[in-house]
């Protein structure tokens, strides 16, 4: 079968890093990362394409194309409303077919009062007020008619504060103020037009737009109701979500609809349904169902860093004991890092004052002996130094002392435990 080559962009967003981490893995795809700007996504693709012209700039869509032809990009995932929206709008022009619901979704999607004329009707559609005037009751809500992630969004307690923010934009919604708990409702509708999964999950601890805590939820009557609701109105083509806040009496009320994948739709991955997989093969034209373990399941997150550096190197000098082996267990960060050498065609050689025999204690650890490319024991009167004898080297130990010495002798970087993750790709 031919290779999915599919291009994510923008591809620096959590949103994006979460279809990286989705498809990555798949044998029959291959990625590519693409920003305007230069941002996380260098580090998180393999394949990465920087400098590419925003979507308003003049030519964009011939340039763009030029990049999807270089390098026979089939696919494209949107990460961003607005340039799903664009892509909707353009997808006769683009050289490479769209992920993504049609205009007319992205578009409701990207237009929050277009949703909610769309459900003025319905139960679950909160109080939108066309002006001052019409309200009958403080607070309220305001929130730009289109954004995303919260930005310029208030809760309003009084008129002459409503007037202010109001002068200073015309765009914003007004709101019922609606005080209860928050979710977010992941969604996948195939080609169909059957919409095969309903994921509520919580929405805690949010920082930046994005919850950094989020647990599955059961799928109550009223969730399954509105969700079916929305498929119904509006013409989905794989993963979307909504979100829903409890009003004052406890009932749901819509917030705001997506056709774009949500960074924490990663929860429900973990379950089994894999959003941006699904879509890519439902719109490549494959049959897809879901496959669901069912069990609950919680996310938390926190900013984590990725590291490059300017050093190149062919051979690894390592130590054993609390370096491979740490509180009699092994390392398996330091084996992530060993088997990443391996691939590379560096070559890894094992220096060690262990107490026993160093080939009994790997059998015992179930670590091959075939890792490495030399063994090399030492007496306390030897030093490691003196063993390392590639100038195109590194060398990893625990030992502050035996890395002093090999940094001053042999100049060459060296590495405590707790930095080799600045090694890893």
């Amino acid at each position: 079968m031919k290779k999915f080559r599919v291009m994510i962009f923008p591809c620096g967003a959590e949103n994006a890093l979460e279809i990286n981490d989705a498809l990555k893995y798949h044998v029959d795809v291959e990625l590519w990362g693409g920003s305007s700007v230069h941002d996380h996504g260098s580090f998180a693709f393999s394949n990465y394409e920087g400098g590419i012209p925003n979507i308003s700039e003049p030519g964009f869509i011939e340039k763009f194309n030029l990049i999807l032809e270089k390098h026979d990009i089939n696919y494209i995932i949107p990460t961003h409303d607005t340039v799903a929206l664009f892509f909707s709008e353009n997808h006769d022009w683009i050289s490479a077919k769209i992920v993504s619901s049609d205009v007319q979704t992205a578009l409701i999607c990207r237009n929050k009062k277009m949703a909610y004329d769309l459900f003025k009707d319905h139960k679950f559609c909160p109080a939108v007020f066309d002006n001052i005037d019409s309200i009958n009751f403080f607070p309220v809500f305001v929130k730009p008619n289109i954004g995303e992630g919260g930005k310029n969004t208030s809760i309003v307690y009084e008129e002459e504060s409503l007037r202010k923010l109001l002068n200073e934009n015309d765009d914003f919604l007004i709101l019922e103020y609606l005080p209860g708990e928050e979710l977010t409702i992941d969604c996948f509708t195939n080609s169909k037009g059957e919409l095969l999964f309903i994921g509520p999950r919580s929405r805690k601890r949010i920082r930046m737009g994005i919850s950094f805590h989020s647990e599955s939820i059961g799928l109550s009557e009223e969730i399954k109701g509105i969700a079916f609701q929305i498929n119904l109105k509006v013409k989905f083509r794989g993963l979307w979500f909504f979100q829903l806040k409890r009003d004052i009496n406890g009932g749901f009320k819509l917030l705001e609809i997506s056709t774009r994948c949500a960074g924490t739709m990663a929860l429900y991955r973990q379950r089994g349904i894999n959003f941006p997989l699904l879509s890519l093969m439902d719109c490549a034209g494959v049959p897809v169902s879901i496959i669901d373990n069912g069990n609950s399941i919680i996310l938390d997150r926190c900013l984590k860093a990725t590291y490059a550096q300017n050093i190149s190197y062919d051979y690894v000098y390592i130590d054993f004991d609390d370096t491979i082996i740490l509180n009699d267990k092994v390392n398996t960060v330091m084996m992530k890092f060993l088997y990443q050498c391996k691939n590379q065609m560096k070559k890894i050689i094992l220096l060690t004052r262990h107490e026993k025999l160093i080939n009994d204690s790997l059998e015992g650890y179930n670590i091959c002996t075939t890792m490495f490319e030399e063994i090399i024991p030492l007496t306390w009167e030897q030093t490691k130094a003196e063993k390392i004898t590639e100038a195109s080297s590194i060398f990893i130990d625990n030992s502050f002392y035996e890395r002093a010495e090999v940094k001053r002798k042999k100049n060459i970087p060296v590495f405590d435990v707790d930095a080799v993750e600045s090694l890893m790709i």
